[in-house]
């Protein structure tokens, strides 16, 4: 595995920190997850839960050890920080300033093991006014702009249906952690990175955010059509929805003959990709009268045989089920402690060798590896760990 030998302390809960070190994880690299007695507010939100643990901890914690340790005590302080010692890899999602109290901080850190690659994940980063606010997913796509560009021409804001600000900054994080390991191979020294999802929401919003920067003018709300390219959105058959995505002018007009409409494709109003978008307002109209007219998949067929990207609307049920999430072993059943049989999304990591990624493993329970960790990456004895367990500094599931 490409990350085999890297030792990664998850200091991280929710999604972001989470799911970048989900990555390093199926990447071959060891994660050690430190959560509260109480564990990460994930592992409550629900429904669904299957038996007592939530969907929402379990899509993002595969392949880790889950060590509880109380942060507010001085034993558990200590304990991180000779785990920290270890580590190669720190992340953490902490309010700005609140491990500089316990002494888990980079600078902290950094004098005992100057090779620790440490990222801090936050709603607007350490510096700056905002910079002791917090941040969360809707609260940023909200701030960012995303909202205000995200729902049907003449309706209200919305917001994605997944924390997709998450998302990215968890893959933001990952790229850059891998950076700094690629660097510390010549220069031994470890980095401080700092990301924040206000700067990865405004990164990620590319060509619209450029457009407002030419422009200055905000975007309007479009529903599933683009800004930039027409005709490139949703439109509805006789029988069910479907997107079509014209991404030039020669697909254009294969789509004006599939569609028996083939003088749209010699009006100078829709000759160019430019010219279709100043227009679009004509355009639109004319070709979904006409794809209403006959079902999606006869659509589907005529305009897949001339090489015009068009696609049926899935649900995601109907997309984990597809024949290619198969073929490419999307999904796999992993044994769990308590629930058993767990059905889990895999990396996209595993081809062309699968070798190269961890084999998917269950999410860990609360406190699953405390024992182990403190024993064999810490040297404790059974009788220390257990007084440590007596004396509510650490938890541990086997108890």
């Amino acid at each position: 595995m490409m990350l085999d030998g890297v030792t990664v302390l998850d200091l991280s809960r929710v999604l972001a920190g989470p799911y970048c070190t989900m990555l390093l994880s199926d990447l071959g690299a060891r994660v050690i997850k430190i959560e509260s007695l109480g564990g990460d507010e994930t592992r409550g939100w629900g429904p669904p839960f299957a038996a007592g643990e939530s969907a929402y901890f379990l899509s993002v914690n595969r392949g880790k050890e889950s060590v509880a340790v109380d942060l507010k005590e001085p034993a558990g302080q200590r304990l991180v920080r000779a785990l920290a010692e270890r580590a190669d890899v720190l992340v953490e999602n902490f309010k700005v300033g609140d491990l500089a109290r316990y002494g888990l901080d980079y600078a902290s850190l950094a004098a005992d093991n100057p090779g620790l690659v440490y990222t801090s994940i936050t709603g607007f980063g350490q510096t700056g006014p905002r910079s002791r606010q917090p941040g969360y997913d809707a609260a940023v796509q909200a701030q960012s702009g995303l909202m205000a560009l995200t729902g049907e021409e003449g309706g209200g804001p919305v917001k994605l249906g997944v924390a997709w600000i998450d998302v990215l900054t968890g893959l933001h994080a990952a790229t850059g952690i891998l950076a700094a390991l690629h660097e510390r191979g010549r220069s031994g020294r470890g980095r401080y990175l700092d990301l924040s999802l206000f700067e990865v929401a405004l990164a990620s919003m590319v060509n619209q955010a450029q457009n407002v920067l030419l422009t200055g003018e905000p975007p309007v709300r479009l529903g599933s059509a683009h800004p930039n390219i027409v005709p490139y959105q949703a439109f509805d058959s006789a029988d069910a929805p479907l997107v079509i995505a014209v991404g030039n002018d020669a697909q254009f007009a294969r789509l004006c003959e599939r569609l028996e409409l083939p003088e749209l494709a010699h009006d100078a109003r829709f000759a160019t990709n430019a010219a279709r978008v100043e227009h679009r307002a004509a355009l639109i109209p004319a070709l979904q009268e006409r794809l209403q007219r006959r079902p999606r998949q006869v659509w589907l067929e005529r305009l897949a045989a001339v090489g015009v990207p068009a696609t049926p609307i899935n649900t995601l049920a109907e997309a984990l089920a597809d024949p290619q999430a198969a073929a490419r072993g999307l999904v796999a059943s992993v044994d769990h402690p308590i629930i058993g049989p767990l059905p889990l999304l895999t990396s996209p990591f595993g081809h062309p060798d699968p070798q190269a990624v961890r084999a998917p493993t269950a999410p860990p329970r609360l406190g699953q590896h405390t024992a182990e960790v403190l024993a064999d990456d810490l040297g404790l004895t059974p009788t220390e760990i257990a007084e440590l367990i007596r004396g509510g500094v650490v938890g541990s599931a086997l108890v």
